[in-house]
């Protein structure tokens, strides 16, 4: 995570600090402002874990080559009774 990542997570936990605390004032102090509260808390103290000790980051290998598909007919014995399931049809025998 950059920098800006960062900056931009703490951005979006001001945002939701106030619009908590705009329903705080509105619903006072039901139970569900309260998990929200406690919510927020736990989204706070996760950022910080983050900030402070981010985890290694996770590279995806990426396939440079195309994955080549053939055009000829495969065998059909394969699918031979094999369910038409979702393809809006109900299911009947196979046949070659």
């Amino acid at each position: 995570m950059t920098r800006s990542d960062i900056v931009e997570l703490r951005y979006a936990v001001g945002q939701l600090r106030q619009s908590i605390g705009a329903l705080r004032s509105n619903y006072g102090d039901a139970a569900t402002v309260r998990r929200l509260e406690n919510d927020l808390e736990r989204l706070v103290i996760d950022a910080d874990e983050f900030e402070h000790t981010p985890p290694p980051e996770v590279s995806t290998p990426r396939r440079s080559e195309p994955i080549y598909v053939p055009d000829s007919k495969s065998d059909e014995a394969a699918w031979m009774g094999a369910q038409d399931e979702g393809l809006g049809f109900h299911s009947r025998p196979r046949t070659k």
